[in-house]
């Protein structure tokens, strides 16, 4: 049985009764460490949390365990229990679509436990979940690759009136692209983007593409290292929180929509000050 436990957005403790059971019966934990991460990040200290609460040895599977040994996982859990940790919900990226799918075709049976994630934990700054639009992400730009087709998704969330939920990129143990070359891998340091940084490149788009999609006036909400004890929340224009020090990751911002009375209301909690606390 291979059995794929969100872990939510917090800390250790975040973890429901029922995944908490299922980590607990399994011979084998494996937890995904590239498309999101937990509060106290990947250190020795938080490792040894997680070991602790679940009374066995976490195995970190980076993006190359996941996406081309992923194998081995599926080997062992043909023959026994084995758990694949999450943060956020397991549904929350492609690749964890992508191992159910591949259990399944080999005859595994896959059990989900589900928790909460950042697409709906977004509703603590306000903004109703069913105004949203598609969520985009936002990653790191290069002095030859600056991708923009979240632009797009941007002008139709707008002219719709709809929020846009803007994911910034994460970069665990990604191999240099000079090392590649040379056909060696040497990983790069661990780099978060801020919502700065995300803002940025927003706005650098736009005067390229032109179209009045935003500019620096458009309102947006900021959230950084949603669902932990210390998150913070601040609203206001794309210039107003370029100005703003988010501090640790993880980030992520709204691009706001058309809202509603109580939308307003909500938001006038959290523009120009960051808040810890959920209203």
């Amino acid at each position: 049985m291979l059995y794929i436990v969100g872990l939510g957005l917090g800390d250790e403790k975040d973890i429901t009764i029922k995944g908490l059971e299922a980590i607990r019966r399994c011979g084998k934990v494996y937890m995904e460490a590239y498309t999101s991460l937990l509060s106290f990040g990947l250190s020795s200290h938080g490792l040894s949390s997680l070991e602790e609460l679940y009374g066995k040895p976490v195995t970190v599977a980076d993006r190359e365990t996941v996406e081309e040994k992923a194998d081995g996982i599926l080997a062992e859990a043909r023959s026994s229990d084995v758990a694949f940790l999450v943060v956020g919900d397991p549904f929350g990226a492609t690749t964890h679509t992508d191992l159910v799918v591949r259990a399944k075709t080999l005859g595994i049976d896959v059990k989900v436990v589900h928790n909460a994630s950042v697409m709906n934990a977004v509703g603590v700054c306000g903004l109703q979940l069913y105004r949203y639009g598609e969520t985009i992400s936002i990653p790191f730009f290069t002095e030859t690759w600056k991708p923009d087709s979240f632009y797009e998704k941007i002008q139709k969330n707008r002219t719709l009136g709809l929020h846009t939920l803007c994911l910034l990129d994460i970069r665990v143990k990604e191999p240099s692209l000079e090392s590649l070359c040379r056909g060696k891998k040497v990983y790069e340091p661990p780099r978060y983007m801020t919502i700065n940084t995300a803002i940025e490149q927003l706005l650098e788009v736009e005067s390229l593409q032109g179209q009045g999609v935003y500019n620096e006036d458009t309102h947006c909400v900021g959230l950084a290292r949603l669902g932990s004890e210390d998150q913070m929340i601040v609203a206001g224009s794309m210039r107003q929180l370029q100005t703003v020090d988010f501090g640790a990751p993880l980030h992520c911002f709204v691009i706001v929509g058309d809202t509603h009375p109580l939308e307003e209301e909500m938001l006038e909690f959290y523009k120009l000050k960051g808040k810890t606390s959920e209203a």
